[in-house]
Parts: C-alpha cells; structure tokens; sequence
C-alpha cells in the first residue's frame, strides 16, 4: 500500500500537470481564435471564385486544359494533411485511418504527398514512399506554402505522371468537430451550380476570351483549394487541441480528488493506529 509521503508526491506532481495543462489550453484557444478568423475570412473568396469558375465554364464551353484532362485513374495521388505536433487528441489519427482507408480500396497505383510531419512519420515508420513532404508550416498559414504543394501536383499531372488528385484535411465544423473529408481537386471538375446572388446573373466580358481567362484561373484555383484546406487544417489543430487540453485539465483535476481523499484515509488509520499504541501503552503503565 502506497504510504502518505507517496500520495503527496503524486498529487504534486499532478498539481503540476494540471497548471501545464491550463497554460497549453490557453494558448490553443487564442491560436484558434486567430485561426478561425483566417478562415472566416477565406471563405467569401473561395466561394466567389467557384462561382465565377461557373460562369466562366459556361461562357468557354468545350475548353482543352491540362487541368481538365481525365484519364483512366491508373495512379492516384493522396495529399494527406496532418499538424506538426500533437496532444490535440484523435485529430491526427482519424485523419490517417481515413488516409489509409482510401489507399486500401485505390484500385491502382498510389502516390503520396504528406503535409504535417504526424503524417510523414507515420508513412516513414511504415515504410510508405512519399513523392514529397511539407512539414513546418507555422502557425500563419501563407499562401506561398500552398502555390508551392500545388506547384507539384500540377507539374506531375499536367506531365501524366497523376491521373487523379485528392486532398485529405479536416473539414472545420466547430470548436468540438473537426471532420475528416477527403476533396477531389484534379482533374478539375468546373462547378456548375448557378449563383446563389439575388436578382439577373451579371454580364460579364472576358478580355482576352472566356476560354483564355480559364485557362489562367484553373491554377489558382487549386492553389485556392489547397490554401483553403490548410486553413482548415490549422483551425481544426487548435480546436482540438484546446478540447483534449480542457478534457485533461478535468481529468487530473479528478485524480488530484481521488489520490487526496486516498491520502486522508491513510492519514486517518496512521492516526487512529499512534492513539491506540498510546492507550496501550497509558494501560500498561496503570497495570
């Protein structure tokens, strides 16, 4: 049975734990309040942009882009997106069942791309061959970092060596949920929902041509979706980060509560146990 001295050191050692954890929640709670602003603020543009992709597929009509292309997928390429570090609970890890989900029921060959150094050693310590990894991203999401992601998957697919591209991130639902979704970004498929804004569709006039402005936006569109994917993926990190810290917080709270009241009870039988050997002992000297 554990003595007195060896409750009270577990329950400074939890005390410590537990200001750790606060401290760590604090921190999460301002990052992802920085981070959900960024995209709050992101998404009016990606929404606009799908929008006047719309518009512009329907002006150029049969348009031949390498973006546009579709072939038999024979290799399929997978851009996991993961966070460099963890103690954010089972975000990494549903993000990575679900990447390894979809690698197993891929009918073809595939090829990966880790974004987040939780994925890259998870594919290391499996010995999984990554065409490219980015890890170190920071906490202010730059949209140079996506241009770059998207600067190799558009080389590979436009060179043949992709039939197919599909990003995996955590889609940001709210503070307590983060779901992993899995978003097809080449080929491109234009959307071809009309605009939700009230009132006639406005005129547009293309300079050079529709056609010539599509094929200059069909870039920057996936390197908007892979921006806008990496906001999400920094949201749903400090989301789940603050839950899991605010969960561990109240668990050691409630150990601290446990291992106390266990510590009062040897305390109260060593006690109970030094007034009996003094009675014995008052009674032998009468006797």
């Amino acid at each position: 049975m554990p003595s007195l001295r060896d409750y009270r050191r577990r329950i400074k050692s939890l005390q410590s734990t537990r200001k750790i954890c606060q401290a760590m929640k604090a921190v999460a709670t301002a990052k992802m309040a920085k981070a959900q602003a960024a995209l709050l603020a992101a998404r009016p543009y990606s929404r606009h942009l799908r929008e006047v992709l719309a518009r512009l597929a329907r002006a150029a009509g049969d348009v031949r882009h390498p973006l546009l292309a579709v072939r038999e997928p024979r290799k399929v390429c997978y851009v996991v997106m993961t966070a460099d570090r963890g103690l954010c609970g089972g975000f990494n890890s549903n993000l990575l069942r679900l990447a390894m989900r979809e690698i197993s029921a891929c009918p073809g060959e595939v090829a990966l791309i880790a974004v987040g150094r939780k994925g890259r050693n998870f594919f290391r310590f499996r010995r999984m061959a990554m065409d490219a990894e980015f890890t170190g991203l920071g906490e202010e999401i730059r949209f140079a970092y996506a241009r770059e992601i998207a600067k190799v998957i558009i080389n590979k697919y436009s060179a043949g060596e992709y039939d197919a591209v599909y990003l995996i991130y955590p889609q940001f639902i709210n503070i307590l949920v983060q779901r992993p979704t899995v978003q097809k970004v080449l080929p491109i498929e234009p959307p071809t929902e009309e605009p939700k804004a009230k009132g006639p569709e406005p005129l547009y006039i293309f300079e050079p041509s529709a056609e010539g402005v599509l094929c200059d936006l069909l870039p920057k569109y996936v390197e908007t979706a892979i921006f806008h994917a990496l906001l999400e993926l920094k949201a749903g990190e400090h989301s789940a980060r603050m839950t899991a810290m605010d969960a561990a917080t109240k668990n050691t709270e409630d150990l601290i509560a446990r291992l106390t009241l266990k510590m009062n009870r040897v305390r109260q039988e060593s006690i109970t146990k030094e007034l009996l050997d003094i009675v014995g002992g008052a009674a032998a000297l009468e006797s």
